[in-house]
């Protein structure tokens, strides 16, 4: 009878917690992306220090304050994008208050935020990049022109794919019946990814615009 009762009482299987593939995967993949960034740093400073001169002549033409205003936007960005996945972490896809009471909003309306925002970076960087052809720096007119667009502008395109990722989302939580752990995960990683470009950016911001 004791051995009836123990085998009773005993779990059937063994409960093993594994990581979250996707998560791991997002991971992983922005592993790759930081070596990707880590390579851009590395030409930069390598022209820097090969030609000072050209970065003596050309660093006064940035608009410093202009690109400040813009970071904090893109900064400001990660924190919408982080309540966004707290609403996604207890499944809350959608407002339950009033449009501008913001303690009520849901993943939508946070994540709508976000992609706001980060549309705002982009065009903030477009105008720049604009302003400064008219400055005569150009991705051809010489070194200096050349690794600014280039690290610079491969960002510019990691932000747009986060807005893409963005809409995709909020598309699938209109679309889900019933909005559970996959969508949430999800949402999560594309905050990683989010998070991740935000944080490169900063980089750059204080190697490009304030260690010029």
């Amino acid at each position: 009878m004791s051995t009836a009762t123990a085998s009773a009482n005993a779990p059937a299987h063994p409960t093993v917690n594994r990581p979250n593939t996707v998560s791991v995967g997002t991971v992983v993949w922005l592993s790759s992306e930081l070596m990707f960034f880590a390579g851009l740093f590395a030409m930069y400073f390598t022209l820097r220090s090969v030609v000072p001169d050209m970065w003596a002549s050309e660093t006064p033409k940035l608009e410093v304050p202009y690109a400040t205003v813009n970071t904090l936007i893109l900064v400001s960005s990660s924190f919408t994008c982080q309540f966004g996945v707290f609403a996604a972490e207890r499944f809350q896809v959608f407002r339950t208050g009033g449009r501008f009471n913001v303690a009520k909003w849901g993943m939508i309306e946070w994540f709508a935020l976000t992609f706001v925002l980060g549309a705002i970076f982009v065009s903030g960087q477009v105008t720049e990049y604009a302003n400064m052809v008219s400055d005569g720096i150009t991705l051809a007119s010489n070194g200096y022109g050349s690794v600014f667009y280039l690290t610079t502008g491969f960002h510019a395109l990691h932000v747009t794919g986060g807005l893409i990722a963005f809409l995709m989302i909020i598309g699938r939580g209109f679309a889900a019946k019933k909005f559970g752990h996959p969508e949430a995960t999800s949402a999560i990683v594309v905050s990683y990814y989010w998070h991740f470009v935000d944080v490169v950016w900063i980089g750059l911001f204080i190697v490009i615009y304030l260690f010029k």
